[in-house]
C-alpha cells in the first residue's frame, strides 16, 4: 500500500487513467507518468495491430504550438528536417540536436496553417525540450505554448484502423494519406503511427478523448499498452528515445540522416553532423539477429569474434511477428558491415549472430 501511495504521489496520469483502471490494466510509471503496460496481454495485444486494430492512450506525449510571423524560421532553426516548402497539413518527423549534434529529442512538427505549427514531443522530455526551445526562441517574432496539459491523445492502429475512425467515431479520414493532418473542428486528427501498420492520431480536449475511448472500447477495439507499443516500433525498426537515440547518441550514428536537411542554411547541431556523416561515425546503429532463442535486452555487451567489447544492445526482444531473437544495437562502425559476426553477452553466456537491418518486419502503412 505505501508503494502505490507513493507512486500515486510521484507520477502524473493522463485523462483516461480511471478507464485504465476499470479495463484491469497492469500500470506502471513510464515518462513521468502512470501508463497502461498491458490488458490482455502483450502478444494478444500486438497481434489485434498487425491484423485488426489497437487502441492506445498516448496522453501522456507533449504538445507545443508555435505560432508568429517567424514560426517557420524558428521552427527550421531548431529541427534537423526542412519545414520551408512543408504545405499546410502535411507532417514531418526530425530531431532537436545540441551544437554537438547529439540528440534533444525527435519530434513531430505538424503544419496546421502558414504560422501555425504543432509540435509533438516525448513525454520523459517534455520539461527539457521545453526549457531548449524557450532558450532558443529569442530574436524570433513568435508565441511560442506548452500546451501538453491541454490536449489527450489516442492512437489509433492497425489495418482496420480507418474503418474504426470513420463508422465508429465519424471522423472522415479517407483522404488522409501518410504524414498528414486536419482539422475537424477543434479536433487534430492525422495519419501517422508508431507501429508499422496504418494508423491516426487523435488530438483533442481530454472528454473528447474519454468519449472516443468509451466508443471504440464499446465496439470491441482491444486496448492497447505500451508493452506491445515497444514491440511494434521495434520489430519495424523505429527508434525510441533513452534507447536509440540520446543526447550521446546522434541522429547520423542512428542511421537517421534521410530526416537531416543538411543543405539547410542553418540549424543548432547542423555543423557537427555534417562533420560526422563527411568522416564517419565513430559507432553505428545496426540491427543483429541471433543464431539461438536468447533474448538480448537493453545494455546487454556486444563482441566481436575474439570477446572483446565492442558496443551494447539499445533494445532486443524474440519479435512476435517473425519468431527471431533480434536486436538493435550501437556499436564499433567497423562491425557494422551486414552479416558481419558479432557476439552478445547474455549474463554469463555469450551467444553468436550476425548483423542483419535493423527493419525486421515490412512496414504496411498506407502511403
Amino acid at each position: 500500500m505505501a508503494i502505490k501511495q507513493e507512486l500515486e504521489k510521484r507520477e502524473k496520469r493522463t485523462c483516461l487513467h480511471d478507464k485504465h483502471l476499470s479495463l484491469g490494466a497492469f500500470m506502471s510509471p513510464f515518462g513521468g507518468f502512470e501508463m497502461p503496460i498491458q490488458y490482455a496481454g502483450i502478444a494478444p495485444e500486438h497481434y489485434a495491430v498487425r491484423e485488426k486494430v489497437g487502441l492506445f492512450d498516448v496522453s501522456h506525449m507533449g504538445e507545443v504550438i508555435v505560432r508568429g510571423s517567424d514560426a517557420e524560421r524558428y521552427v527550421n532553426h531548431i529541427f534537423t528536417n526542412d519545414v520551408t516548402a512543408m504545405p499546410v497539413g502535411k507532417i514531418l518527423y526530425g530531431m532537436m540536436c545540441y551544437e554537438n549534434g547529439g540528440t534533444v529529442d525527435d519530434l513531430l512538427v505538424y503544419k496546421l496553417g502558414e504560422n501555425d505549427f504543432f509540435l509533438v514531443i516525448n513525454a520523459a522530455n517534455i520539461d527539457k525540450d521545453w526549457a531548449w526551445m524557450q532558450q532558443h526562441a529569442e530574436g524570433f517574432d513568435i508565441s511560442l505554448r506548452n500546451a501538453s496539459d491541454d490536449y489527450g491523445q489516442l492512437a489509433v492502429q492497425g489495418p482496420e484502423s480507418e474503418h474504426i475512425m470513420e463508422t465508429v467515431l465519424g471522423l472522415p479520414c479517407k483522404e488522409l494519406t501518410f504524414y498528414t493532418v486536419k482539422m475537424i473542428g477543434d479536433v487534430i486528427v492525422s495519419r501517422t503511427g508508431y507501429t508499422g501498420e496504418d494508423g491516426f492520431e487523435i488530438y483533442a480536449a481530454p472528454d473528447y478523448i474519454r468519449s472516443c475511448w468509451d466508443k471504440m472500447i464499446a465496439a470491441g477495439v482491444q486496448p492497447c499498452g505500451l508493452g506491445c507499443r515497444d514491440t511494434l516500433r521495434f520489430e519495424v525498426g523505429l527508434p525510441l528515445y533513452g534507447d536509440e537515440l540520446s543526447e550521446d547518441i546522434t541522429p547520423v550514428m542512428a542511421g537517421l540522416t534521410m530526416f537531416v536537411k543538411l543543405d539547410k542554411p542553418e540549424f543548432i547541431g547542423k555543423e557537427a553532423l555534417a562533420k560526422q556523416k563527411a568522416e564517419g561515425p565513430a559507432k553505428k546503429l545496426v540491427g543483429i539477429e541471433l543464431f539461438d532463442k536468447a533474448i538480448p535486452r537493453h545494455g546487454y555487451p556486444v563482441l566481436n569474434m575474439q570477446g572483446e567489447p565492442i558496443g551494447e544492445v539499445t533494445t532486443g526482444y524474440h519479435t512476435l511477428s517473425t519468431d527471431k531473437s533480434v536486436c538493435m544495437a550501437l556499436i564499433d562502425a567497423a562491425y557494422s558491415k551486414l552479416d558481419t559476426e558479432v557476439q552478445i553477452q547474455i549474463r554469463k553466456k555469450v551467444f553468436p549472430g550476425k548483423v542483419i537491418k535493423k527493419q525486421f518486419y515490412n512496414k504496411n502503412y498506407k502511403k
